[in-house]
C-alpha cells in the first residue's frame, strides 16, 4: 500500500496548517509562491481559511480536502493556499469582506477563489460533499468555478476588478468627524437596550455571543438600566452550559438564546477578556459569584491553557474522538456512575443532566432545576466528575502563542492581582509579559521596538523550556495595542518601570508604522505585505478593534506628565472623532469603541503615590489604590514618579485628572473617600 505523501504545510508554524500536511491536497501557505504559479499557470487560487478550533473546519477537511478524487479536482483546476485566520488576521478580514459583500454572510471555514493577482470573484462557507443544507456539493462548485474559468477568463477578472476596487473604498468610509459627548453614550445604551434580551439576558437570540466589550462598557455607566443588562447577562452566562461548570472558562457562544448548549470551541481571547469583565462586574456589585466566574476562568487559563515556555495557548477544539463536545456532555448513567446512585441522581438534578439530553443525546451541564448556587472547585460533585473527566480524550489544544491574545491574558491576570491581592496572578503576569519582552520583541536599526505575531512553544508537555519557534509573520495593530494596553496595566499592578517604558515604545512604533490618510491605523506595517485593499481594523468583532485599543493606550499614555507624549493624546483625539458617529449609530458592532469614548469623555484618572517604596506607609496607599483599580486608570509609582516631578519625603498621593491634581493624601481611608469620589 501507498504511504500518503505530506505537502508544503507540514514545514509551517501554525498547527492548523500541520493539520492539513497530509491532505491530497496540494497545499500552499499563502505565499509569493502561490501567486507566482497561478500567474505561470494562468489559473485561479482556491483559497481556504480556517482555524484549528473550528468545528465545520474539521468536517470540510475530512470530507473534502481528505478525499483523493476531490483533492485531484483542486489539484487540477486551482493552486490551493491554505490559511490559518489567527496567523494572518490581515489575510481573514479582507477575504472575509469579500464573502460578505458576494453573500451577505460570513464564517469559517471561508473558501474564496480569486484571480491569480488575489481579487475575489467567487465565495462563500462550508460546503458539503454533496448537495445538503441548501448548499450546493463542493465538486460542483469547483466544476462550475473551473468551467467558468475557462469560459469567461476575461469577464471574471473585470468581475473581480470591480469587487475588489468596491472593497478597496469601503476600507476608507466617508464618516463625518463629530465631537462626542454624553449623549453619544447615552443613545448607545439606548439602541443597546432595544436589542436586549429581558429574559436571558444578551442581546439578540440564537446564536448568542457573549459580547464582552458591551458588557465591559455598561458596567462603566453610571445608571441602574445600564447595569442591570450586563449584570443580568454575566449570571445567566455562568449558570448555562456556555460556561464550563466543572472545569472552568467559557465556550466560544450558545447555539440557543438561552446560553444552554454551547458551540464547545474555547478561545484565549473570550476567556480574557470576560474574566476581566467578570472581575469588573464583582468590584461594582459585590456578588462573590461573579468573583468566583473570574477566579475560575484565570484558574483554566493557568491550569489548561497555559504553555511549557510561559505563554497562552491559543484555543482548545470543539470536538474530540471525532464528535463535538463529547468531552464536556454526559449521560444520567455517566454521572451515576461516577457518583454512586443517590449522588449521581441528585448530581444529574443539578446539572440538568436527563435521558433526552441536548446534543446527540448527551447532557450539556448547566444550573438547573431553579438553582442559584454555582458550582466551587471544592464541591464534592464537582470534584469527582473533573476526576472522571480527565479519563476521558481532551480536545486537542492549537498551541501556537499569538501576542494580542495573550497580552489579552496579561491584564486579566494583573488586574486580578489588583483587584484580589493575589500575587500568584501577578506572577503570572509578569512570567507572560517577560516571555513576550524577551522572545518575541526586538529593536531595529532605528531603535523602534518591533513584534513578532505568533510563536510555538518548542517544550513538551513534561518538559517546561524558554525556546520559542517564532512564525516569520510580523506583528498586526491588535499586537502592538493590545500588548501596550497589558503593559500600561501591568505597570500599575507591578510598579516595574520597563514595562511603562515597554509601553511607550510600543505606541511610539505603532503611531508611525501603521498610520495612513485619514486619521486611523492600517492592520499592517505601511513597509509590510499589502494586500489589494488596505485592512482597516474599524469594527470590533470577537477580538477588539486595533484602532480602539490603540486609543484607549494614547489616552492613557497621554494623560501622563511626559511631554514626549502630548502627540499620542493628539492622534487619540483625532481617531475618536472621526468614529463618534458610527459608533453611537451602531454599538452592538463597537463595544470597545464605546469603552475608548468612554475613557475620552471621562479623562484618564492617574494616581501618583511618592515617597520611599520601603515605608509601611507608602505600601498601604499603593495598596489601596490597586484594590480600587478602575479601566479608567494609571498608577504611577516610584522612579516613574519621580521622573514626573513629583517628589515628596514623606508618602503620599496625588489623584490627577486632564492636568489637574487633588491636594495630597497621606491617609489611607481618606484616600479611598477620593478614589470614590472621584470614580
Amino acid at each position: 500500500m501507498n504511504q500518503p505523501s505530506s505537502n508544503r504545510l507540514l514545514h509551517e508554524t501554525s498547527p492548523y496548517l500541520r493539520q492539513h500536511a497530509w491532505n491530497p491536497v496540494d497545499w500552499y501557505p499563502w505565499s509569493a509562491e502561490a501567486f507566482a504559479e497561478a500567474r505561470g499557470r494562468n489559473c485561479p487560487i482556491l483559497l481556504s481559511v480556517g482555524y484549528s478550533a473550528c468545528h465545520w473546519c474539521h468536517v470540510m477537511e475530512q470530507e473534502s480536502f481528505s478525499d483523493p478524487s476531490t483533492a485531484a479536482l483542486m489539484n487540477r483546476h486551482f493552486v490551493c493556499v491554505k490559511v490559518d485566520r489567527e496567523e494572518r488576521p490581515d489575510v481573514d478580514a479582507l477575504y472575509m469582506t469579500a464573502v460578505q459583500v458576494m453573500t451577505g454572510r460570513g464564517g469559517w471555514p471561508m473558501t474564496v477563489f480569486l484571480t491569480p493577482d488575489g481579487h475575489p470573484f467567487y465565495a462563500g462557507t462550508y460546503f458539503p460533499p454533496e448537495d445538503r443544507y441548501g448548499l450546493p456539493a463542493f465538486v460542483r462548485v469547483l466544476e462550475a468555478v473551473a468551467e467558468a474559468w475557462a469560459r469567461r477568463r476575461h469577464d471574471i477578472a473585470a468581475q473581480a476588478q470591480a469587487i475588489a476596487e468596491d472593497i478597496a473604498r469601503s476600507a476608507r468610509p466617508s464618516v463625518p468627524t463629530v465631537e462626542p459627548d454624553v449623549n453619544t453614550l447615552r443613545h448607545a445604551v439606548e439602541e443597546l437596550a432595544r436589542h436586549y434580551d429581558g429574559k436571558h439576558g444578551g442581546f439578540g437570540g440564537a446564536p448568542k455571543f457573549p459580547q464582552p466589550m458591551i458588557l465591559d462598557f455598561l458596567l462603566r455607566q453610571d445608571t441602574d438600566a445600564a447595569r442591570r443588562m450586563a449584570v443580568k447577562t454575566l449570571g445567566s452566562m455562568a449558570r448555562g452550559g456556555v460556561f464550563d461548570q466543572l472545569g472552568g472558562g467559557f465556550h466560544r457562544y450558545a447555539t440557543d438564546a438561552e446560553w444552554l448548549v454551547p458551540h464547545f470551541e474555547k478561545m484565549l481571547y473570550d476567556n480574557a477578556q470576560l474574566a476581566s469583565v467578570y472581575l469588573r462586574a464583582w468590584i461594582a456589585t459585590g456578588d462573590d459569584d461573579l468573583r468566583l466566574v473570574a477566579e475560575r476562568t484565570l484558574a483554566y487559563l493557568q491550569q489548561d491553557m497555559r504553555t511549557p515556555c510561559g505563554g497562552f495557548a491559543s484555543s482548545e477544539d470543539a470536538d474530540s474522538e471525532g464528535a463535538e463536545g463529547l468531552f464536556y456532555t454526559w449521560t444520567p448513567d455517566e454521572v451515576i456512575e461516577a457518583l454512586g446512585s443517590e449522588s449521581g441522581v441528585q448530581a444529574a438534578r443539578r446539572f440538568g443532566v436527563t435521558e433526552t439530553g441536548h446534543v446527540d443525546g448527551r447532557s450539556v451541564l448547566h444550573v438547573a432545576d431553579g438553582g442559584t448556587r454555582l458550582p466551587r472547585p471544592d464541591d464534592v460533585h464537582v470534584h469527582v466528575m473533573i476526576q472522571r473527566r480527565s479519563q476521558r480524550r481532551r480536545p486537542e489544544r492549537d498551541s501556537k502563542i499569538l501576542v494580542g491574545w495573550n497580552a489579552m491574558a496579561i491584564a486579566a491576570f494583573a488586574e486580578a492581582a489588583m483587584l484580589t491581592g493575589d500575587d500568584e496572578y501577578l506572577q503570572t503576569a509578569r512570567e507572560t509579559a517577560n516571555l513576550l519582552l524577551e522572545r518575541f520583541t526586538y529593536r531595529d536599526a532605528d531603535g523602534k521596538l518591533r513584534v513578532y505575531h505568533a510563536g510555538m512553544d518548542s517544550g513538551t508537555e513534561s518538559e517546561a523550556r524558554t525556546s520559542v519557534t517564532l512564525s516569520p509573520v510580523p506583528g498586526f495593530l491588535e499586537d502592538y495595542a493590545l500588548f501596550a494596553d497589558a503593559l500600561i496595566t501591568l505597570y500599575s499592578a507591578a510598579g516595574e518601570p520597563a514595562y511603562l517604558s515597554a509601553a511607550a515604545a510600543l505606541a511610539d512604533t505603532m503611531l508611525e508604522v501603521f498610520r495612513i490618510d485619514g486619521g486611523l491605523l492600517q492592520e499592517v506595517p505601511a513597509d509590510g505585505e499589502q494586500l489589494f485593499a488596505p485592512v482597516v481594523s474599524m469594527e470590533d468583532n470577537a477580538i477588539p478593534s486595533g484602532n480602539a485599543v490603540a486609543v484607549e493606550v494614547c489616552l492613557a499614555l497621554g494623560a501622563l506628565p511626559v511631554r514626549a507624549h502630548e502627540k499620542f493624546g493628539a492622534w487619540a483625539t483625532r481617531a475618536v472623532h472621526s468614529m463618534a458617529a458610527l459608533v453611537e449609530r451602531h454599538p452592538l458592532a463597537f463595544g470597545r469603541w464605546l469603552c475608548a469614548v468612554d475613557l475620552y469623555l471621562r479623562g484618564v484618572t492617574t494616581i501618583v503615590i511618592t515617597g520611599d517604596a520601603t515605608q509601611a506607609a507608602h505600601q498601604e496607599l499603593v495598596r489601596c489604590v490597586r484594590c480600587s483599580y478602575r479601566p479608567d486608570m494609571v498608577i504611577l509609582t516610584g522612579t516613574a514618579a519621580a521622573e514626573a516631578g513629583y517628589v515628596s519625603e514623606r508618602p503620599a498621593a496625588y489623584v490627577c485628572r486632564r492636568g489637574t491634581c487633588l491636594p495630597p493624601v497621606m491617609d489611607p481611608d481618606e484616600l479611598v473617600v477620593v478614589l470614590r469620589r472621584t470614580a
